[in-house]
């Protein structure tokens, strides 16, 4: 039976009301869940119900018994990672997205996603000053985003050797040698891992995590002449932001002809801000790049982007061939080219929408806004008796101890335990921090303040 509106109007109806409850209660609700899961389960769990319940009261339920363990993520007072929240326009979009239900593998079958991809493509790579051309995929996140990047690159350099992994595996395929700094994000040994490649080679970075170019270089003299090669780099170091120096490590890795992978998952974003630009120079001679849409652009999850220079590269990683799919011929290809799924959501009519809504002086202000706001709160933080900011704030991170290690994971327990602000404990060169990540695009000044004023409890608690 074809779907009918009036069977769908009372459960959305009941969902449009609870996500505007939610949506206004962000600015003055504690940003801290109030629920562990093990207390939810006793709520929400138990045996499967003999007899259903109609849409409407599914939903009121959903959102009534769900409530006190969400944790606030779209609220200007979470720091927590990278995550942001979703912005109207991407919202609105990603409803739309669920609603037509589009499995938009096929250009030929899903003209409307194909158009509108194909066009917050082309926007990203002008955002980014990426290759105009280069091959976008979206993804679920920056993960399968390094993943696709990484997948191209496995092909073209054992290629490069005389070596097709397609039709013959990696049992007996030459080795990849898989150069990296030491702090790259974990993601990427992921995805590597994913792909057979095994563990990389680390390579010294500098007190800000970059990559030391004349490390690499020596890391690259290492590799036997010849071998299959790839480097990552990175746009925005988890803890400190930093980025490495592209044009001096990429020119290292061009002497031995390895392929270049950009993850940039927060911080290519840089790039769209000709303030931040110069933190972005050169990384547009890599050949791969990911990032995210859901962090920084604040689409909602799940959204990541995959960007590969060659085309034909990303077609021979995923493309498929089969007799059933009605495959593009005369355009820029299939969706599912460019990914590794074949069944795939839309996940690019969000970008679209953000993009649209904001235009580019509107993104420009977003990512300039969010350094601006960790400036703010790391001279906030220097004003905390016994707070020192370990990183040079210059994009979006702000690291900051509290004396020694004891003292600091004291400071952020009080702090979670306030639950009013959400910023995140982790350990960077061998001492606990607590990690402020700025990335939600409603962040403003009375955040900022109010957010200070719960670190300086927490610090004096401590």
């Amino acid at each position: 039976m074809t779907a009918r509106a009036h069977d769908f109007a009372p459960a959305l109806d009941r969902a449009h009301e609870h996500v505007l409850a939610w949506l206004g209660a962000l600015h003055d609700r504690p940003v801290a869940p109030r629920a562990t899961a093990d207390e939810l389960l006793k709520v929400v769990g138990g045996e499967l119900p003999e007899r259903g319940e109609d849409p409407a009261g599914t939903v009121d339920a959903l959102a009534t018994l769900a409530e006190p363990g969400l944790m606030g993520m779209p609220s200007g007072r979470f720091f927590g990672w990278v995550i942001g929240g979703a912005t109207p326009a991407a919202l609105a979009a990603d409803w739309l997205v669920s609603a037509w239900d589009q499995n938009s593998a096929l250009r030929y079958a899903t003209p409307a996603v194909a158009a509108l991809e194909e066009t917050a493509a082309a926007w990203l790579l002008d955002l980014l000053r990426l290759p105009v051309g280069a091959g976008v995929g979206f993804v679920t996140g920056a993960t399968m985003a390094s993943f696709a990047g990484l997948a191209a690159a496995r092909h073209q350099v054992l290629r490069r050797a005389g070596w097709d992994v397609h039709a013959d595996g990696l049992t007996g395929a030459p080795k990849v040698h898989v150069l990296v700094g030491a702090e790259r994000h974990e993601t990427v040994d992921a995805a590597l891992r994913y792909l057979g490649l095994g563990l990389p080679t680390p390579v010294p970075v500098d007190d800000q995590g970059r990559i030391r170019p004349d490390a690499l270089a020596a890391a690259l003299d290492d590799v036997p002449d010849g071998a299959p090669a790839i480097v990552c780099l990175q746009a925005g170091n988890v803890h400190s932001g930093a980025f490495d120096d592209f044009t001096a490590a990429i020119a290292a890795a061009r002497r031995r002809q390895a392929w270049v992978h950009g993850d940039g998952a927060f911080g290519l974003w840089a790039a769209a801000v000709p303030r931040l630009a110069h933190l972005t120079a050169g990384v547009e001679q890599a050949d791969s790049w990911a990032t995210d849409a859901h962090k920084t652009l604040n689409v909602p999850y799940d959204c990541g982007v995959a960007i590969v220079a060659d085309k034909a590269a990303m077609h021979a990683a995923f493309g498929l061939d089969t007799t059933y799919l009605i495959a593009d011929e005369t355009g820029p290809g299939d969706l599912h080219d460019r990914t590794p799924e074949l069944s795939r959501r839309a996940r690019g009519i969000p970008v679209w929408a953000v993009l649209r809504s904001l235009g580019r002086e509107g993104v420009t202000a977003l990512v300039d806004r969010l350094a601006r706001r960790a400036a703010e709160l790391a001279d906030g933080v220097r004003g905390i008796e016994g707070a020192e900011v370990l990183n040079d704030v210059g994009y979006t991170q702000v690291c900051v101890t509290f004396g020694d290690d004891e003292r600091t994971r004291a400071v952020t327990a009080r702090l979670i335990a306030d639950g009013d602000v959400w910023m995140s404990g982790s350990r960077w060169r061998g001492r606990d921090v607590l990690r402020i990540s700025v990335s939600n695009w409603s962040t403003d000044d009375a955040d900022v303040a109010r957010s200070l004023a719960a670190l300086r409890r927490a610090a004096a608690g401590a």
